[in-house]
């Protein structure tokens, strides 16, 4: 007779209440679901909310988790911190979320003697910005890497990368199709056409998500036609360095190239209203938006980059752009307005199944489980 699996108490780490709520209550619904205790330990914003819902989850703030601050005191302090919550809570399994949890809390976690997995969910503006901050991070990924019995990363680029860089072994890196998205949420919506194609852009408002190119190709396609709508939908990040300037975003508005929503907490109207959901980012994990429009049925434009060209197969569900090209993306705009709405639709129903059969939460959560139960939990 098999014995029932044993209870244990998985903790998640993360740079906010806001990763939490949006990316990982896929796990935390199939770790209770396996019968096992979670505890989530992260920054308290607003997203705190989702206690409401999830009462049996025990959350404890983090005081000295800065995500964009490069002072070595509060990250010191940020791994004592980390050292005493472990040694505390006691937790069977931790698993860790983006850069500053992967790094500090890899070392916290070995300090305190608990096993520990680094999520990678995109290695972001340090590897986009190839300098000096590159090889910091490089160096404490290094030696962070010796204390995490597995690296699970949410594209292939990623893990190549890092494994071409020895920070991380072949033998303890996998990859998963980014974070998940779900599929029973973000549903296909009929939309009454208002006679002009509407490109959406959504996201927070960073550089280095191609919103200076998307602007510019909206400029472009202006000029040439009447029969496109630009949208933005999205917030300023001033604590990222490659956030929008505000006067900026306002000459956008004001001269009319674009219209901008601000940021909307359901974006699932705005998403049928759309035809088509544009995002030229320089690299990501697996662009959740681009996934959301997916499931809604929408096509996309994204770049051939790292991350984003796994969520597109070319001319069937969206278009692959060159990474900062103006021209490439005004070219993926107009060959999508050339397309007759049968087409559209088409494409778009191909975007959905694809977001079913590879992105689905519920597929990512399990695949991680299945991740951490071979070994870490056995």
């Amino acid at each position: 007779m098999t014995s029932p699996p044993k209870k244990l108490t998985i903790a998640l780490v993360a740079n906010s209440t806001w990763n939490i709520y949006n990316f990982r209550l896929n796990l935390i619904d199939r770790f209770l679901a396996e019968g096992h205790d979670v505890v989530v330990i992260a920054p308290v914003d607003e997203y705190i909310s989702y206690k409401e819902s999830y009462p049996q989850v025990r959350h404890f703030g983090l005081r000295f988790l800065d995500r964009d601050s490069t002072n070595p005191l509060k990250d010191i302090l940020l791994i004592l911190e980390l050292m005493r919550r472990y040694r505390k809570i006691k937790p069977d399994l931790v698993l860790h979320f983006t850069n500053k949890p992967n790094i500090y809390g890899g070392i916290a976690a070995c300090l305190a003697g608990v096993r520990s997995v680094a999520v990678v969910t995109g290695l972001g503006y340090a590897f986009i910005h190839r300098g000096w901050i590159t090889r910091i991070i490089s160096l404490l990924y290094s030696i962070a890497s010796r204390c995490h019995r597995k690296f699970i990363f949410e594209n292939i680029e990623d893990r190549e990368l890092l494994e071409s860089l020895g920070i991380v072994g072949k033998d303890r890196a996998v990859s998963v199709k980014g974070c998940g998205v779900n599929t029973r949420y973000f549903t296909p919506v009929k939309h009454s056409q208002n006679g002009k194609v509407v490109f959406t852009f959504i996201g927070r408002l960073l550089y280095d998500k191609g919103i200076r190119e998307y602007v510019a190709a909206a400029r472009k396609m202006r000029s040439v036609t009447s029969n496109a709508e630009f949208w933005i939908v999205g917030e300023l990040d001033p604590e990222n360095p490659a956030t929008v300037d505000k006067d900026e975003l306002l000459q956008w508005v004001e001269n009319d190239i674009v219209y901008y929503h601000g940021f909307v907490k359901d974006v699932r109207p705005l998403i049928a209203q759309s035809d088509c959901i544009v995002l030229p980012s320089y690299r990501e994990a697996i662009p959740r938006t681009i996934t959301e429009g997916m499931a809604m049925a929408k096509p996309v434009i994204t770049t051939d980059s790292a991350g984003c060209r796994e969520a597109v197969d070319e001319g069937v569900n969206g278009y692959l752009t060159k990474v900062k090209n103006i021209d490439s993306l005004v070219q993926a705009m107009k060959h999508f307005m050339a397309l007759d709405g049968e087409q559209r639709h088409s494409m778009g129903l191909a975007g959905r199944e694809k977001a079913c059969r590879e992105f689905d939460d519920k597929l990512i959560a399990d695949h991680i489980y299945r991740i951490i139960s071979e070994t870490t939990l056995s």
